[in-house]
């Protein structure tokens, strides 16, 4: 299931899977970043991709063992090195922040803070035409995080995702992916 037609970008220090789980095991500083107020460029996250559809809906469920600043795990949905977005949790100042950073040449970085949050989150991204819906799940209804634009031209793949980029070893399970496609737009 985790290997068929998904390819690795930047391949962790360790990946593999039990039953329908996959573990995933950070190697030292990966991360994605374009430029915009820290003026670096980090193309170095890990992620397990897949080809989308030009419409499509992702979605993974995931729980990690956030300790060290930026440490993050979640969705990745990529066109190329400038034009991506990923979502999920990032541990940012010792708290857990539901975030998402949309990248057209440049990165824009947007979060809500979840305090005291342990455990899994569902994680979900929709692309229908120049717009990517993100919404995440703790407990049994999705919610909207953001809706963000994206150029609809560009072709995708996209999968669970997983950086640390002030240390190796921030150990991720994933699980329940699907890509498929996009869920109704409804009640909305």
């Amino acid at each position: 299931m985790w290997t068929d037609g998904m390819t690795w970008l930047n391949p962790p220090a360790l990946a593999a899977t039990t039953g329908d789980i996959l573990h995933v095991t950070t190697a030292d500083q990966g991360d994605f970043w374009r430029n915009t107020f820290y003026g670096f460029v980090h193309d170095t996250g890990h992620a397990l991709l897949a080809p989308t559809a030009v419409e499509f809906s992702a979605e993974v469920t995931f729980a990690a063992d956030y300790q060290a600043q930026y440490d993050q795990a979640g969705l990745l949905m990529r066109a190329d090195p400038s034009h991506w977005i990923k979502a999920g949790i990032e541990f940012v100042n010792g708290t857990a922040y539901l975030a998402t950073v949309v990248t057209c040449d440049n990165s824009d970085w947007s979060q809500m803070p979840l305090p005291g949050f342990t455990g899994s989150l569902g994680l979900r991204l929709t692309r229908i035409g120049a717009a990517v819906w993100v919404q995440y799940r703790l407990a049994q209804d999705w919610q909207m995080f953001r809706l963000a634009p994206f150029p609809p031209d560009l072709p995708t793949s996209a999968g669970p995702m997983a950086c640390s980029p002030s240390r190796a070893g921030l150990t991720v399970q994933f699980r329940d992916f699907r890509l498929g496609p996009p869920v109704s737009r409804q009640p909305y």
